[in-house]
C-alpha cells in the first residue's frame, strides 16, 4: 500500500506555471520601451510565438483606438520604423506640452543641458550618436528632454530603425531666438569644434 501511495504521488502531474497575459505583458514592455520594438524581438523576451505577438498588438491597437465602442485612450500603439511603440495621441500634444512646462519647471541637469546642446548643433541626430559624442548613456536624459517638449523625433532610420532627433520651437522660445542659425558657433578650439560642430551650424 506504502508503495502504491509513492507511486500515486511521483505519477501525479507537475503544475504548470502560470501562463502570463501576452497583451498585459506587451504593454508592460511597451510602456517602458525607449525604441520601437520589432515584433521578434518582442516574440523572444516573452517566449511566445511571432503570429501569437502580431495577434496581440492588433488587439491593443483596436482597444487603444476604441474599437467596438471601447474607450478611446489618450495614448496609441503606433508602428515606427519596423517596430511597435507606444506614443501620446496626436490630439493631446497640447496638453502634455502645457503640463510638462508648467507643471515641471524645474531646471536642467547639466547633462541634459550638454546632450541638448549636442542635438542643437548636430540634428538631426540618433541617440547612438548622442551617446558616442558625450561618452556616456543618454537613454534618461533623451526621455526628460522629450517630456519638456524641447526635442522631438525628426524620422526613423528605414534600414536601422534608430531614431533620430531634432529641437523644437519650445527650445527657440526659451533661447529667445528665431532660427537656428542665431546659435553660437562653437569654438574652434573644442577638440571637435570645427571639424564636427561649425559644418553643421
Amino acid at each position: 500500500m506504502k508503495t502504491d501511495t509513492v507511486d500515486e504521488v511521483d505519477d501525479a502531474p507537475t503544475p504548470a506555471p502560470p501562463v502570463l497575459d501576452l497583451e498585459r505583458s506587451l504593454e508592460a514592455i511597451l510602456m517602458v520601451a525607449d525604441e520601437p520594438q520589432s515584433l521578434v524581438s518582442l516574440a523572444t523576451s516573452l517566449g511566445a510565438p511571432v503570429a501569437a505577438v502580431r495577434q496581440s498588438i492588433e488587439r491593443l491597437v483596436a482597444d487603444f483606438d476604441g474599437v467596438d465602442g471601447r474607450v478611446r485612450r489618450g495614448f496609441e500603439l503606433r508602428e515606427v520604423g519596423g517596430g511597435w511603440r507606444i506614443y501620446v495621441r496626436g490630439d493631446y500634444d497640447d496638453v502634455v506640452r502645457d503640463f510638462v512646462l508648467t507643471q515641471n519647471p524645474t531646471r536642467l541637469s547639466q547633462a541634459a543641458l550638454e546632450t541638448l546642446a549636442v542635438i542643437a548643433y548636430k540634428q538631426p541626430i540618433s541617440r547612438g550618436a548622442i551617446a558616442s559624442i558625450r561618452a556616456v548613456n543618454v537613454d534618461s536624459v533623451v526621455r526628460t528632454l522629450l517630456g519638456r517638449g524641447l526635442i522631438t523625433e525628426a524620422f526613423t532610420d528605414s534600414e536601422t530603425g534608430a531614431i533620430h532627433y531634432a529641437t523644437t520651437d519650445v527650445l527657440l522660445s526659451q533661447l529667445g531666438i528665431n532660427s537656428l542659425d542665431e546659435l553660437p558657433r562653437i569654438s574652434p578650439l573644442l577638440s571637435d569644434g570645427s571639424n564636427g560642430f561649425d559644418d553643421v551650424v
